[in-house]
C-alpha cells in the first residue's frame, strides 16, 4: 500500500513537472513568436520609406494600392490553414501518430497548392481587369509581379502550422524574419536597378511588390530546412523526455524507451483511419471561418485602392496625378502603423490574463484588468497621435523629402489613437468571450470608410479621405468599448480618461511649439540644410515630447503602480521616479483585486 501511495506520489509530482514544462514552453514560444512578429512587421512598415525617397509618390501609389489586394487575397487563401493545420497535428501528436501529424501536411499542402495556383492565374491574367476596377491601369504590372508569390505561400503557411502543432515555434519565427528582410532587400535591390536603368513608375512598382515572391521563397527555404531536420525519432526523444507522465500512464517502469513505446502504441490502437478526403473536409471547414475573420483588417485597407484612385482621377483629370496624390495620403501609414504594433504587442498578454479571470469566476478582476488595459491604450494612443500630428511638417520632410500632404499626415495621426483602442479593446473581448463584436464593429468601419471616401474625397481630396479613416477606426473602437462596458462593467472616469491626458498633451504641445520655433530660427542663423533641421527636431521632439507626456501623466496619477506592473521591466526603472513625484499619494482609491 505505501508503494502505492508512492507510485502515486511520483505521477503527481512528474504530472505536475510536466505541466510547468509545457506552460514555460508555450509562454516561451509565444514570446518568440511575438518578437519576430514585431521585428517583421518593423522590417515591412520601414520598408515604403526609401521606395518614396527613391522613385516618388508614383510609384510609392501604386505600389500601395497593389499590395492591400495582394494580402487580402492571400489572407483569404491561407489565414486559417496553419490554425487548422496545427490544431489536427497537435491532435496526431498527442495519440503518437506522427505519420498521420505528416499526412496532414501532405493533404494540407495538395489543398492549398491548388488554391494558390488558381488565384495565381485569375490574378496573373486578370490583371488588366482588376486594374480597371481599381480605376489605374498602371498597377497591372505590379498585379502580375505580386502574383508569383501565390504559388510559393500556401507551402510556407502549411508548414509553420505544422511545427506549431508541436509547440515548436522556432521554425515560424526564423522563417518570418528571414521572409521580411529577404523581401526588403529585393525590393531595395530592384528599386536601384530600375531606376538607374529608366524604367516606368509602374515598373518600379512592380519590382517593388515582387519582394513579396523572393521573400515567401526564402521563407519556404527556411522551412524546408527545419522540415528536412525533422524525424520521426526526435518526437520520440520528446516523449521520453516527460518519462513521468508516460510512466504514470503505462503503471511505471525502469525504462523510459518501452514506455514511451507503450504510449505510442496505446495511441495507435485507440486512432481512427481518415481519409485524404475526410481531413481535407475537415481542415476546410476549420479554417474558412478563421479565414473570415482574418480578411476584415485587409479589406477596410483595400477600400481605399478600389475608390480613392476612381475619385482622384475624377477630380484632377489624370491618372497619373491621381496614383501622385494616392501616395501622398500613404506617408501617414506606416507611422500609425508603428505605434499600432506596439499597442498590439502589448495587447498579446490581455487575451490568457482576461480569459483566466473569467474562467476563475473573478468578475472584479475581469473588470479590474479590463479596465486598465484600455487605459493604457488610450494614454498611449492619444499621445502618440498629438505628438505625430504636432510634428508631422518635420516628420514629413525628414522621411519623404517634402513637406507636401503635411495636414494629411497630421489627420491621420490620429486613426494610431483610435486603431489602438481598437486593438486591445478587441484582444479584452477576445479573452472576455465575445469572439464576434470585433469582427462586426470592423465591418461597421469598412462600411463607414467606403461611404466616407464617396462624399469627403470630392470635396477635400486627400484630407477627406483621411478625416473618413479616422469616423471608420473611431466608430469601431467606440463599438467594442460598449461591448466591453456591458461584457466587463468597466467604467471610463473624467479624470484619468479626459482631464489629465489633456494636461500632458498641452504640455506636450507647448513644448514643441517652442523646440520648432527656435529650431526654424537656430537654422536661419547658422544656415543649415532644411532636411538636417527637420530631421533634427523630428528626433528630438519624438523624445522630448514623449519625456514631458510620461511625466505629466505620472505627476497627475493618470499611470499608476497597478499599471505599471503589467510591464515589469518599466515598473522596476520608474518606481523610484514615482515615488518622487507622487511621495504622500495613493492610488486615488483603486481597488487591486489580487
Amino acid at each position: 500500500m505505501r508503494a502505492t501511495f508512492k507510485e502515486q506520489d511520483q505521477q503527481k509530482e512528474g504530472l505536475k513537472r510536466h505541466g510547468n514544462g509545457k506552460q514555460n514552453k508555450l509562454l516561451k514560444g509565444a514570446a518568440l513568436l511575438g518578437g519576430a512578429a514585431v521585428l517583421s512587421k518593423l522590417l515591412g512598415t520601414l520598408q515604403k520609406i526609401p521606395l518614396q525617397n527613391v522613385a516618388g509618390d508614383v510609384a510609392f501609389g501604386i505600389y500601395n494600392a497593389v499590395y492591400p489586394l495582394y494580402i487580402l487575397i492571400l489572407f483569404a487563401a491561407t489565414a486559417g490553414f496553419p490554425v487548422a493545420v496545427s490544431k489536427f497535428v497537435a491532435e496526431r501528436v498527442m495519440e503518437g501518430d506522427h505519420a498521420g501529424a505528416k499526412r496532414i501536411v501532405v493533404v494540407s499542402s495538395a489543398l492549398l497548392m491548388s488554391a494558390g495556383l488558381l488565384l495565381f492565374l485569375l490574378l496573373y491574367f486578370g490583371a488588366e481587369t482588376i486594374a480597371g476596377w481599381i480605376g489605374i491601369t498602371q498597377t497591372a504590372t505590379a498585379i502580375r509581379s505580386v502574383s508569383f508569390a501565390l504559388l510559393l505561400s500556401p507551402v510556407l503557411a502549411v508548414l509553420r502550422g505544422y511545427f506549431q502543432g508541436y509547440q515548436n515555434m522556432v521554425p515560424t519565427a526564423v522563417s518570418q524574419v528571414i521572409e521580411q528582410l529577404i523581401r526588403v532587400i529585393t525590393m531595395v535591390a530592384l528599386l536601384l536597378y530600375l531606376v538607374a536603368l529608366a524604367y516606368d513608375e509602374a515598373w518600379i512598382a512592380a519590382g517593388a511588390t515582387f519582394g513579396s515572391v523572393t521573400g515567401a521563397g526564402a521563407g519556404l527555404v527556411v522551412m524546408a530546412v527545419f522540415w528536412r531536420r525533422e524525424r520521426r525519432g526526435e518526437h520520440v526523444k520528446l516523449l521520453k523526455a516527460d518519462l513521468p507522465v508516460y510512466s504514470g500512464l503505462v503503471g511505471g517502469g525502469p525504462e523510459p524507451e518501452q514506455n514511451a513505446k507503450k504510449v505510442i502504441a496505446a495511441g495507435s490502437e485507440t486512432k481512427q483511419v481518415i481519409s485524404s478526403w475526410q481531413w481535407a473536409k475537415r481542415i476546410t471547414i476549420y479554417a474558412i471561418p478563421v479565414c473570415l475573420g482574418a480578411i476584415v483588417v485587409p479589406l477596410l485597407t483595400l477600400v481605399d485602392t478600389f475608390t480613392m484612385p476612381r475619385l482622384l482621377e475624377a477630380s484632377s483629370g489624370s491618372e497619373l496625378e491621381a496614383m501622385r496624390q494616392f501616395g501622398l495620403y500613404n506617408r501617414g501609414f506606416p507611422l500609425v502603423q508603428l505605434v499600432v504594433m506596439v499597442a498590439s504587442s502589448m495587447s498579446a498578454v490581455l487575451v490568457p490574463a482576461i480569459a483566466e479571470a473569467k474562467m476563475s469566476g473573478r468578475v472584479d478582476l475581469i473588470r479590474f484588468r479590463a479596465e486598465m488595459s484600455v487605459r493604457l491604450a488610450w494614454l498611449i494612443g492619444i499621445g502618440a497621435s498629438f505628438g505625430l500630428a504636432f510634428l508631422a511638417m518635420p516628420i514629413n520632410l525628414m522621411l519623404y523629402t517634402s513637406t507636401e500632404a503635411s495636414w494629411t499626415m497630421a489627420v491621420l495621426a490620429f486613426t494610431a489613437l483610435f486603431s489602438t483602442l481598437n486593438a486591445v479593446s478587441a484582444s479584452v473581448l477576445q479573452g472576455a468571450g465575445a469572439i464576434r463584436t470585433p469582427a462586426n464593429a470592423l465591418l461597421v468601419a469598412i462600411v463607414l470608410k467606403a461611404l466616407g471616401n464617396i462624399v469627403l474625397v470630392p470635396r477635400w481630396g486627400i484630407d477627406g479621405a483621411a478625416l473618413s479613416a479616422v469616423i471608420a477606426y473611431a466608430a469601431a473602437a467606440g463599438l467594442n468599448l460598449v461591448q466591453l462596458r456591458r461584457s466587463t462593467g468597466v467604467r471610463f472616469a473624467l479624470r484619468p480618461y479626459a482631464i489629465s491626458p489633456t494636461l500632458g498633451v498641452g504640455l506636450m504641445g507647448g513644448g514643441l511649439a517652442a523646440l520648432q520655433g527656435l529650431a526654424m530660427l537656430a537654422s536661419a542663423a547658422w544656415h543649415v540644410p532644411e532636411r538636417w533641421s527637420a530631421s533634427a527636431i523630428a528626433l528630438i521632439g519624438v523624445a522630448s515630447g514623449a519625456a514631458v507626456y510620461a511625466l505629466a501623466l505620472l505627476r497627475s496619477g493618470s499611470i499608476s503602480r497597478e499599471e505599471l506592473r503589467l510591464m515589469p521591466e518599466l515598473e522596476r526603472k520608474l518606481a523610484a521616479l514615482l515615488a518622487k513625484l507622487r511621495p504622500r499619494r495613493s492610488s486615488r482609491g483603486r481597488s487591486n483585486p489580487k
